[in-house]
């Protein structure tokens, strides 16, 4: 199926996503990432709830019904938001507290945020200082809950004149003075870290940092517990193929605060992400130059022993678990039926059979 010769190390893809119930090559989301994982022989995958798909607590129970059907797969559960912008006032038991811990007692394995992208952060009143949002950052910060957190895009994405074509079709320019700017949404991180210093905290696609990789390291300092992972977007290579043998010895010196993951999102066919995994690893752990993302050649860092080896996969270990978490069933039932009312049009549909195969 895939060009790609199969990865002989341990790895584990910590960063996918599911945003439809089929497609035409594997035909049920059930088994998305199966013919990925076995044809690259991966160790282990993470799939990362999104609220902006679905209702938010259908991918939910989407991802907890997937770890029941494929032993070995992690996955970090979403929000639901029950208004937009939010509000203290939420239906009862639906407080955002409330998910956490039922997310929790159900057996995810962490928590993914998205509410930082500009497109999410707007409708929810344009600021991730909110006090719903900080009792659950309390919570997760005392039970060392991993996150994968989305924050910001990329900087040119503000720019009118540096915003590629593609982003600004897809509803990803920000400059129109509608949203919150670049280094608004960074201080509003900085203030929840300074508060939760000890978050065991995952920015997705390097906190769109690698411009500004002094930056980034002030931040490693201050914070003990925060990562990024090295996600695709594209620009992100591009500011390490420019700053190559600066970013050897950066990678280095914090392997053990980097993370690899493909943003493999089904219903994409598999050998895309077939094709992602094997330019991160070639990227990490060889010297190969390769065709990379945005039609430009991507250098390796050449990284071996245990710098190679945190960034494949014991940094996940480490801030995840080295196995999945079990799934209650009880928890999980009870769940669907809690929040069903909050599905949108043919959700029900589609996990109603399967919640009847894997639960009743």
């Amino acid at each position: 199926m895939f060009n790609e010769p199969k990865i002989n190390e341990k790895i584990i893809d910590g960063h996918l996503h599911i945003e439809a119930w089929k497609n035409d090559e594997i035909g049920s989301f059930i088994d998305a990432f199966e013919p990925y994982r076995e044809g690259m022989e991966l160790n282990g995958i993470n799939l990362c709830a999104l609220n902006n798909h679905a209702s938010g607590v259908a991918n939910n129970i989407m991802m907890a019904l997937y770890k029941l059907a494929h032993k070995g797969t992690f996955a970090h559960g979403c929000l639901h938001h029950t208004s937009y912008p939010i509000s203290e006032i939420v239906p009862e038991g639906m407080d955002l507290v409330t998910q956490y811990k039922e997310m929790m007692e159900i057996g995810f394995d962490g928590i993914k945020l998205i509410e930082g992208k500009p497109t999410c952060l707007k409708p929810l009143g344009g600021t991730l200082l909110f006090p719903t949002l900080d009792e659950v950052f309390a919570e997760m910060e005392k039970d060392g809950t991993h996150i994968v957190f989305h924050v910001n895009d990329p900087d040119e994405f503000w720019d009118a004149d540096l915003v590629p074509a593609w982003a600004k079709e897809s509803g990803w320019f920000y400059g129109d003075g509608t949203y919150p700017d670049f280094k608004a949404v960074v201080n509003e991180i900085e203030a929840i870290l300074n508060k939760y210093p000890k978050l065991n905290v995952t920015f997705a696609h390097f906190f769109f940092y690698a411009k500004y990789p002094d930056k980034l390291e002030a931040m490693f300092e201050k914070y003990e517990n925060m990562a990024v992972d090295i996600t695709p977007g594209g620009e992100m290579y591009l500011a390490f193929e420019s700053n190559h043998d600066f970013y050897v010895d950066f990678f280095k010196k914090h392997s053990n605060r980097i993370l690899v993951g493909t943003d493999a999102t089904f219903p994409w066919e598999s050998y895309t992400h077939a094709w992602c995994i094997d330019r991160l690893y070639h990227f990490i752990a060889t010297d190969k130059v390769q065709m990379a993302y945005c039609d430009r050649n991507l250098t390796g860092l050449n990284l071996s022993g245990k710098d190679k080896e945190n960034i494949l996969f014991a940094n996940f270990e480490r801030r995840v678990g080295k196995k999945p978490k079990e799934i209650n069933k009880e928890k999980l039932l009870a769940y669907f039926e809690k929040y069903k009312c909050l599905f949108k049009d043919g959700e029900l549909e589609e996990l109603e059979p399967l919640v009847d195969k894997y639960l009743r």
